[in-house]
């Protein structure tokens, strides 16, 4: 039986699909949703707009593992993307990736610049160059991070932060395996560095 250690959302399955049906689901305040992975046919369900935009206002939707209760019938999934209306920028979609609790799996997780008024170069007008905003990583569905933290304390003009210089927790590792770059501390242009001129 499922540990209750996630946070639940009800959902219902869903009879039709299309655009059409989509539409009219939304206009009963619910969003269109799919659960699909491990092995099973996907799953068309719709989820109510409150609680999605209540979970994603709260931050750390995309990298928290929640059961979907479908009728009675629970599911451990991971949220894997979502669509936004391009006009009104309100939810449209959301999928969902099933899993189970043994499992790895791979998450975009954002990554956090801490420390930036103590660098060294920024001190010196150097500019932060963010790289990557976010990481894609491998890891047990038991142990994912909400972000990965980046101190730039010690950071001087030219310095480069790889993902080799990160510590990440126990058995998560990036998908990637090239050293690539997550950001950099660069010297400032001249005209960065000219005073501004005062009009007589």
């Amino acid at each position: 039986m499922m540990e209750k250690k996630y946070y639940e959302l009800d959902a219902k399955h869903r009879g039709k699909v299309g655009k059409g049906s989509s539409r009219e689901l939304r206009r009963k305040n619910l969003i269109p949703a799919v659960i699909y992975g491990d092995k099973k046919p996907p799953t068309s369900i719709s989820l109510s707009t409150r609680e999605i935009v209540k979970r994603l206002n709260n931050g750390g939707f995309m990298t928290t593992i929640l059961t979907v209760n479908i009728e009675g019938n629970k599911v451990l999934v991971l949220p894997k993307s979502y669509q936004l209306n391009p006009v009104t920028d309100s939810i449209i979609h959301v999928d969902f990736l099933r899993i189970s609790e043994n499992s790895k799996v791979s998450v975009q997780v954002p990554i956090h610049f801490i420390n930036e008024d103590k660098s060294p170069g920024i001190k010196q007008s150097g500019i932060l160059n963010i790289v990557c905003h976010e990481i894609e990583l491998r890891c047990p569905t038991n142990n994912i991070p909400n972000f990965i933290t980046v101190d730039l304390s010690s950071l001087k003009i030219s310095d480069n932060i790889h993902i080799s210089d990160i510590e990440l927790p126990n058995d998560v590792s990036p998908v990637s395996q090239d050293n690539f770059t997550i950001a950099t501390i660069v010297a400032p242009t001249s005209e960065e560095l000219e005073e501004p001129t005062v009009g007589v």
